[in-house]
């Protein structure tokens, strides 16, 4: 029943010929009303139908009694077995624990997870060239029990150890790997053959990144809107490729960089004019150019021929395949992330403006990488790398 308030109007209200159903004990816990000034009874303003006596009060409001609130029973997310689908809501304590659930416990989670191995033993190539179909029936057949698709892809994917999983890995394979990383990582630390590197001394980690194209769309790209995000026509033609020679200070968190039509010698030469041609690079004391085993700066005659050109630069190469070690990389994968992506250039040129443009916003406020691998972390590298080959 609605609390209504029983207040003196301009018109009468209307009182439905309906029983009350409110319990008893409410209706005599109401207040008594006035009596009417006037002797009559009123009659309601209503034209149609029977008139009611009703009653008012013309200086107090009466406010019936509040039913008790419904009880709010808290809803726990469960599910009924991983087979139940989605989660529901559920008014009953059950254990939230899937791995619990009487319908799959970790016996039968355990189980499996061994026929998915038992798969990738037996045919030698990874879950993702099996079928999902086959080794539900085979988890069927195994437990005795039904089991859907979805049920098993959760088995899977929460498991701790997945053998069915698999990526590509480069192992380091230089024989001199630890010397020439710890030469490295020593610079970074602001050391050159256990010494100090002095404040005229400065570091450019330089490599090159190949092949950016223009991908040139069919369609002009639609802008996004409510609801919509960007839409970028799939197919394109080709407008050519271009590569983005880059030297980045690793003291100074600054980038100078150059686009050239191929990489190589001559094109490295032209990027080591363009930085030791301008300060504070020209008049430092030692300029140290950490460089990759690419073909434009590789062996002993690349260190020899900038020796060369420039007595106080110093050519240092990382170990091979150990160009995470080269900090321009991390500035190339910004460059990938917020430059290059999506690839949408009307030609070469565009590509070579927005990646100046880039530049010049990084030089506005040049910072420096936290670089936090040390000589300590390397050590700990080697040595799990070490165990995991003897192994």
């Amino acid at each position: 029943m609605e609390a209504h308030l029983f207040k003196a109007t301009g018109c009468l209200p209307c009182v439905v010929a309906n029983p009350p159903t409110v319990p008893s004990s409410l209706l005599r816990s109401l207040p008594r009303p006035k009596h009417f000034r006037d002797s009559g009874r009123s009659r309601s303003s209503c034209d149609k139908g029977p008139h009611w006596s009703v009653c008012y009060s013309a200086t107090r409001k009466f406010r019936t009694r509040k039913l008790p609130p419904r009880l709010n029973w808290p809803s726990i997310r469960c599910g009924a077995g991983d087979a139940a689908g989605r989660w529901a809501t559920s008014l009953w304590k059950i254990n939230q624990d899937a791995g619990a659930s009487p319908i799959f416990p970790p016996l039968d989670q355990a189980t499996v997870q061994a026929l998915a191995c038992e798969i990738i033993f037996e045919t030698q190539q990874p879950l993702s060239r099996q079928s999902l179909a086959d080794l539900t029936r085979r988890a069927v057949a195994a437990l005795h029990k039904p089991i859907s698709r979805s049920t098993v892809w959760r088995m899977l994917h929460k498991a701790h150890l997945k053998p069915w999983r698999y990526e590509y890995w480069i192992f380091p394979r230089d024989p001199e790997f630890a010397s020439k990383a710890e030469v490295i990582l020593d610079l970074y630390a602001g050391f050159w053959q256990e010494k100090p590197l002095g404040p005229s001394d400065y570091i450019i980690s330089s490599d090159e990144k190949t092949s950016i194209q223009a991908r040139i769309r069919c369609h002009p790209s639609l802008q996004p809107a409510p609801k919509r995000p960007r839409r970028l026509e799939f197919e394109y033609e080709r407008g050519g490729a271009l590569q983005y020679l880059a030297g980045w200070d690793v003291r100074r968190g600054y980038v100078m960089g150059r686009c050239e039509t191929s990489t190589g010698i001559e094109p490295f030469s032209r990027l080591v004019n363009q930085v030791m041609g301008q300060e504070p690079y020209q008049s430092a004391g030692r300029v140290f150019w950490v460089v990759d085993n690419g073909s434009s700066h590789r062996g002993d005659a690349s260190i020899q021929r900038l020796a060369k050109a420039y007595p106080k630069a110093v050519l240092v190469h990382t170990p091979v395949h150990a160009s995470w070690l080269n900090q321009v990389e991390i500035y190339f994968s910004k460059i990938q992330r917020k430059v290059l992506t999506p690839n949408d250039f009307a030609d070469l040129q565009e590509v070579e403006q927005r990646l100046r443009l880039y530049e010049e916003l990084t030089n506005e406020k040049p910072r420096p990488f936290n670089w936090k691998f040390d000589r300590a972390k390397l050590t700990r590298f080697l040595k799990r790398l070490s165990e995991k080959m003897a192994a």
